[in-house]
This record gives C-alpha cells, sequence and structure tokens, in this order.
C-alpha cells in the first residue's frame, strides 16, 4: 500500500483513510497522490462487502492544501489533452469514491482549501474541528483558476447557483463556525478524538447514505437556469462580473460559464464541462501569470528571501508613532492588531486622540460584521496610549514617524524622538519619496535608521516598502523585516533613491494619464482604457485622492535637491497641466473639493464637464489600445530603471510590490512579469514605437536591450 494514504479498518468494520504525503508540509493533489488514492479505491472496491463505511482525514496541520502548483504551472498548450484526460482520471476517482454504496465522512481537522475542499464535497457528510485554523473554501479564482477537482459542479448541487457563486468567483473562505451556518458541514467537533467518534457514530446511524444529488428527483437549491427567479440573476450576472475584471480576468467568467452551463445538465456531463474550462485556464498565460507572482513569489518573500541572512529574529514590543494623521492612525491600528503596544504622538493631545479614534471605527465595523468580540475591541484599543510628549516615548523599540513630506519636519521629530527612546531603538520613516541616507542624518547613528513606507489606507493595503539607506544596518533591516511581517503586511526591500521604487512607478502611471489629458485625449478614454488594461482606477481619479497639490509639492522639493546637487529638474509633459489645475482653475484634489473629478455630495463623483472644453482636441486621434500600452509600458520600463539603478534587488519585490502597492495590472503578474509574458524583443519593439510616437520617456532601457538580446526574462 502506498505511505500517501494510510487504510486502516476498525472493529466495526470502519475504513480510516489518513492523507499523508510523505516528505510533505502539506497534501496536494500530485501523481504520489493521484497514484495512492487509484490504489486505495481499488481496495475499497474490493472490499466492499466487508466494510461498514469510510472515514477520510489527515496526518498533517492542514487537512489538504490542493492542486500542485508546481504541475499546474507548468502546463502548457501541447499538453492539453494529457492534462484533460488527468482531471477526468481524478475525478473519477472522487465520484467512486462518493458511489461506493457506504457512507462516506470528512473529518476534516484542518484547512480544506481548493482541491482539500473538493475532496470533503464528495463525501456525504462533514465534521470540521471547531479551531481558528481551520478554513474551508475555494480560493482557485485569486490564481487565475478554477475548481477543477469537481468543485463547481459540486458546489451547485449543494448550494445552488446564488449561494454556490460567492465562493466560485470570490475565492471566498469561511471558518468551521460560518461553514456550518452555510451548510458546507454538517456538524463540529472539539477535538480530534470527537472528531473521529462523530463520523463513526454518523456512519452506523446511515447506512444506506447517499449524495443528494445521486437521490432520484433531486432538484438543484434555488432551481436550474430556467427557473425564472434564477434566470433574472443570470441575465445580470455577466455585466456585473465584467464591470469588476474589464475582461482582464478569464477565470471569473470560465466559472460563470461551467456553473451555469453545468447545471443544465447531468452530473457527469457537468464535469466534463468543468474540465473543459479548468484545462482553457490552466494552459492559458494569465494563470501563469498569477500562479507565478502570488504563490511563488509571494511565498519567497514571505519566508524572508529579501531579509539579511544571519541575524536573529526580532519581535518589536512598543512602537511610537510620531504624526496621528491617515498614514500614522493606520499604522497604530495596524500594529495595535498585531498585539503591539503603541505610544501615537501628535502636536496636541486632541489630534492624538482623534488618531486612536480612527482605530475605533475600523474595530466598531468589525464587530458589527461579527469578526471581533466586543471584548477583542477593547483590547486592541487599551494598547494605543495618544500623547503630545516626547518623554511617553520611552521604551519603544521601533520609532515610526509619519508627519507631512517636509525634510526639516521629519528630521526635528525624529531627533526629539530619538533622544526620548535612546541608542538601541530603530527608527523608521515612512516618508514616500525622500531619500533614507539624507534624513538619516537626524539621528546620531544612521545604522539604525530605515524607511517604512506604508501605503494609504493602510488597514486595506497589503504592502509595506522598506528603504535600506546607505548605512541602514543589517541588524536594522531585519529588524524592520520582522516587524512588517508581524503586523501581517507583506514587506518588500529596496534601496534608496528619489521616490524608491512604488512612489516612482507609480508617478509615471498618473503623469501619463495626465500628459494624454494635455495632448488632448479625451478624459473618459483614458480613465476607461486604465481600467481595461487592468489597473484598479483611473490615472485621473487616482490624482485627485493624493491630491494635485502634493504632487506639485514633491516635484519642488525634487527640483530644490537635484539642484543642490547641480542637477537639471526633471521635465514631463504633465506638470503643465498639474500647474493649471492648481494655480488656474483652483482645482487641487478630492479632499479640497474637486480636481479632474467632481464629488457632489450624497452622489457619484464624476469627471469635470471643463475637462472636454478645456483639453479635449477633436481632432486627437488615438487608438485605445495605445492608451492602454502607454499606461502599463511605461510603468515596466521605470521598473526596469529601478532594477538597473539597484534599487530593486529582486524580481520577487519588483512584481509583488508593483501589484500590492501600486495596483499594477495584476491578470500580468507584475511589473517585470508583463514584460516577461508579452516577450522582450515583441515589448522591446512595442516600446520603441511608443517613444517615436509619444516621447523619449518610454524608451527602452539599456538592461531591457541586453536580457533581450540574451534571450533571457526576467
Amino acid at each position: 500500500m502506498n505511505d500517501a494514504i494510510r487504510y486502516e479498518k476498525d472493529q466495526d468494520q470502519i475504513v480510516v483513510l489518513t492523507l499523508d504525503m510523505p516528505g510533505q508540509s502539506a497534501n496536494t493533489m500530485n501523481a504520489v497522490y493521484r497514484d495512492a488514492m487509484a490504489a486505495t479505491i481499488a481496495r475499497l472496491e474490493a472490499e466492499n462487502d466487508s466494510i461498514a463505511g469510510v472515514i477520510i482525514t489527515s496526518a498533517k496541520k492542514t487537512f489538504f492544501a490542493g492542486g500542485d502548483l508546481n504541475e499546474l504551472i507548468s502546463v502548457d498548450k501541447p499538453h492539453a489533452k494529457a492534462f484533460y484526460d488527468m482531471v477526468l482520471g481524478l475525478k473519477a476517482q472522487l465520484r467512486s469514491l462518493e458511489t461506493l454504496g457506504k457512507p462516506v465522512v470528512a473529518a476534516i481537522n484542518g484547512a480544506a482549501l481548493g482541491g482539500g475542499w473538493e475532496i470533503c464535497l464528495a463525501c456525504q457528510h462533514r465534521v470540521a474541528l471547531d479551531h481558528a485554523s481551520v478554513q474551508i473554501g475555494l480560493p482557485e479564482v485569486t490564481l487565475g483558476l478554477l475548481p477543477g477537482g469537481g468543485g463547481v459542479v459540486r458546489m451547485v448541487r449543494l448550494l445552488g447557483l446564488e449561494k454556490a457563486l460567492p465562493y466560485l468567483l470570490e475565492g471566498k473562505k469561511v471558518s468551521a463556525q460560518k461553514a456550518l451556518q452555510a451548510g458546507l458541514v454538517d456538524e463540529l467537533a472539539g477535538d480530534r478524538d470527537e472528531l473521529l467518534a462523530k463520523s463513526r457514530a454518523w456512519i452506523l446511524a446511515n447506512p444506506a447514505a447517499q449524495q443528494p444529488w445521486d437521490v432520484k428527483g433531486y432538484q438543484i437549491p434555488g432551481g436550474t437556469p430556467s427557473n425564472p427567479k434564477v434566470a433574472q440573476m443570470l441575465a445580470i450576472a455577466p455585466s456585473i462580473l465584467r464591470a469588476k475584471t474589464h475582461g482582464c480576468f478569464p477565470a471569473p467568467e470560465k466559472i460563470l460559464c461551467a456553473a451555469v452551463e453545468g447545471a443544465q445538465v447531468g452530473f457527469d456531463t457537468a464535469q466534463l464541462i468543468e474540465t473543459r474550462y479548468f484545462t482553457e485556464l490552466t494552459t492559458g498565460q494569465v494563470a501563469k501569470n498569477m500562479i507565478g507572482t502570488f504563490w511563488f513569489q509571494l511565498n519567497e518573500i514571505n519566508v524572508g528571501g529579501s531579509r539579511p541572512q544571519g541575524v536573529a529574529p526580532y519581535v518589536t514590543r512598543k512602537v511610537g508613532i510620531l504624526g496621528a494623521g491617515m498614514m500614522g492612525a493606520g499604522i497604530a491600528y495596524a500594529s495595535a492588531s498585531a498585539g503591539i503596544d503603541v505610544v501615537l504622538k501628535d502636536i496636541t493631545l486632541a489630534a492624538a486622540e482623534k488618531g486612536k479614534v480612527h482605530s475605533a471605527m475600523l474595530l466598531e465595523k468589525k464587530v458589527g460584521r461579527g469578526q471581533l468580540t466586543a471584548e477583542q475591541r477593547d483590547n486592541i484599543l487599551a494598547r494605543i496610549h495618544p500623547t503630545d510628549a516626547d518623554a511617553e516615548l520611552a521604551g519603544c523599540d521601533l520609532i515610526i514617524e509619519a508627519v507631512f513630506e517636509d525634510r526639516e519636519l521629519k528630521a526635528r521629530v525624529s531627533a526629539a524622538a530619538q533622544r526620548a527612546v535612546g541608542v538601541d531603538a530603530v527608527i523608521a520613516s515612512n516618508t514616500s519619496t525622500l531619500p533614507i541616507s539624507g534624513l538619516a542624518t537626524a539621528v546620531p547613528d544612521p545604522g539604525k535608521f530605515i524607511g517604512l513606507h506604508f501605503f494609504s489606507p493602510v488597514d486595506k493595503m497589503p504592502l509595506v516598502e522598506i528603504i535600506k539607506g546607505a548605512r541602514t544596518s543589517d541588524e536594522t533591516l531585519a529588524r524592520g523585516f520582522d516587524f512588517v511581517l508581524q503586523i501581517k503586511k507583506t514587506p518588500i526591500v529596496v534601496n534608496d533613491s528619489r521616490g524608491f521604487f512604488t512612489s516612482r512607478v507609480f508617478g509615471t502611471f498618473t503623469h501619463e494619464g495626465i500628459a494624454m489629458l494635455g495632448e488632448g485625449v479625451a478624459a473618459p478614454l483614458i480613465e476607461t482604457e486604465a481600467r481595461k488594461a487592468g489597473m484598479p482606477v483611473g490615472p485621473l481619479a487616482v490624482s485627485d485622492e493624493v491630491s494635485l497639490s502634493l504632487m506639485s509639492h514633491i516635484r519642488q522639493q525634487t527640483a530644490k535637491d537635484l539642484q543642490a546637487e547641480g542637477k537639471p529638474s526633471p521635465e514631463h509633459p504633465a506638470f503643465a497641466v498639474i500647474e493649471l489645475l492648481l494655480n488656474e482653475y483652483k482645482r487641487p484634489g478630492k479632499a479640497a473639493g474637486g480636481g479632474f473629478y467632481e464629488y457632489p455630495v450624497g452622489a457619484q463623483k464624476h469627471l469635470w464637464p471643463q475637462l472636454k472644453s478645456r483639453f479635449e482636441k477633436p481632432d486627437q486621434r488615438i487608438s485605445p489600445q495605445d492608451v492602454r500600452d502607454r499606461l502599463l509600458f511605461i510603468q515596466a520600463i521605470e521598473t526596469v530603471r529601478c532594477v538597473e539603478e539597484g534599487v530593486l534587488m529582486s524580481t520577487a519585490d519588483a512584481n509583488v510590490g508593483s501589484i500590492f502597492g501600486i495596483g499594477f495590472a495584476a491578470w500580468s503578474g507584475g511589473a517585470l512579469q508583463f514584460i516577461n509574458q508579452y516577450g522582450l524583443n515583441d515589448f522591446v519593439a512595442r516600446a520603441r514605437y511608443l517613444a517615436e510616437q509619444y516621447g523619449a520617456r518610454f524608451t527602452p532601457p539599456a538592461l531591457l536591450l541586453e536580457k533581450a538580446a540574451q534571450n533571457t526574462t526576467f
């Protein structure tokens, strides 16, 4: 018998199958699993007469992790047929299990996501451990795939189309308690022994158990697509989906197709439909981009790929935050939520307390949604201590300065805080553009100074950009890295330079959109094509959020700094448009009541009507493809420059940082993967065309030409 699935029969003639892939920390649906399952099914069928029922459980901490992503990322179009047949074989095994004629129970002892949940769905009864580690769901869509092991077919038959779609389309994951309420699991158990006892009891009480869809006269809950109520929902579903994906993500669309088409035919045909769509997605480029970045590269970062080696892990106990505005308040919330004590300091106590209110509001929402108890909320809030006194910072092992982007102000508050905390604490700045090496001169030991660049709103944005100054020590960098993981954010590490990585690349996106407006391109076309390219919001809308006055302030600060270094100031066609909106039209952005958009009270924002008469040129002919390419190419080219200058040190940091930090098109797998999947030589040719048409800023950097010539990728 294969070790991967242990087969043990007890005195009640119940077979317990324990999933335990050798040499792996988690069970996956790889070749070893498939062979073991084939042998197990054959044995169950041979011994059928002497079996009372079957329990499936796991020897690992998780129940079962799902498909083998190493295998899935490498399936190409020429191997589509072999892959399709392999998936049908895997599904046939699960079908044999649920039609064995004996009761089959899933004893879910840990997370059952993706393929793991699909195994549970092929059991007639599901008992889950009532523990925080148990998560249930089908997250395949987040990697550009669909649940291909019968997940679409069985979820639709278990819950009905309307209730199944959120799990399938959004990759929604739920706790054991929520799974019980939703009808995904049938019982909960307090510990492992009870889990198996309840599973055994159910088998003995239900010797003739069948899946609901195998019972004569079964109907899909809520009805099939021909039912008028379901038909009504399905009539609008594709347009709602399209409004979310803008056609960039094939997976949600294929999931909807597989669910709806599968609901109109028998079980076996529905399985074939699901497998066809699954094969199409798996062999497609978008899934490869997303698996590469959201799985492999993200894991590489989270296990410390960019962290200095040989430095012991550090746990931050108390953090001091200077400035209780939106950023400071958000960092305080993230830190306190992770169990860290926070001293939140501002010029006045009232300002500091206002920063604490921000956390109270966020926590209140969580209590309202049932994600936190009132007691948990109070505990988190009790960790935030508002103050206006530097002396209160004593005992902090980390200080994060989050005041206005002004070098003198930052220097002043950092130096004062450093005096209060002493030599051991790390001093960090949440600047988005000012070079860290310069800011570090404000403290006695620049080795203890680092940049921790958070993104707004902090409670929603998963990334922190860690900036290593010229003299930042490895120990300080490691401490910064450990803190970011401690507050459950994703750290990327970059070397110091003006604007670092994310702000530089983000600036190229907003400026390119604004430059197009200046050329006479219609504002609605710019905004729409940005979303069609896969950006979450258009460049004009996001410029309003950032505020044109801040963009102008950063540019002036940069010009001043470069002048001091004897370097020329940067020029960009967007600058003239920004100054026009600021000085002539007095429209600095959203916070000031209007910028490129109008913000009517209680109504939807809309583009400022006068953009049409003041900027648009009717004879301006630009193809929608050029608009999309200008917005994506300019960001990808700037990312290559960051690699070339040594600002970026890893491809994983570049791809994950571009998506999580600035919302670069997620379907592409990130700014460098966008170039890889486009093809380097094709990318260079297209960049040269854009440079001829729209300006020298699209000229391919030397590193890009070098890689294209060598036929290598990033």
